[in-house]
């Protein structure tokens, strides 16, 4: 086999590097969409989460406050 000469073998290693590049760049993206996805889910649990902590509060508030009376008896 012939070796490359200087200019071929340049040649070659821009066009790896140029796959690579769009390798990269199509990964690149991937993962953007990826975090997007994640960022979208992220906010939705904690809006639920708010939501919920907020149910929450408001059931505690609606519980009667414990009996001093109560508390004696069960001693």
């Amino acid at each position: 086999m012939a070796t490359l000469s200087t200019t071929d073998q340049i040649a070659e290693r821009v066009e790896r590097l140029l796959l690579r590049h769009a390798e990269l760049q199509r990964t690149n993206a991937l993962l953007a969409d990826q975090v997007a996805a994640l960022t979208q889910e992220r906010d939705s649990l904690k809006s639920r989460l708010s939501a919920a902590r907020a149910r929450v509060d408001a059931l505690l508030e609606r519980l009667p406050a414990a009996a001093p009376a109560a508390t004696k008896d069960a001693e």
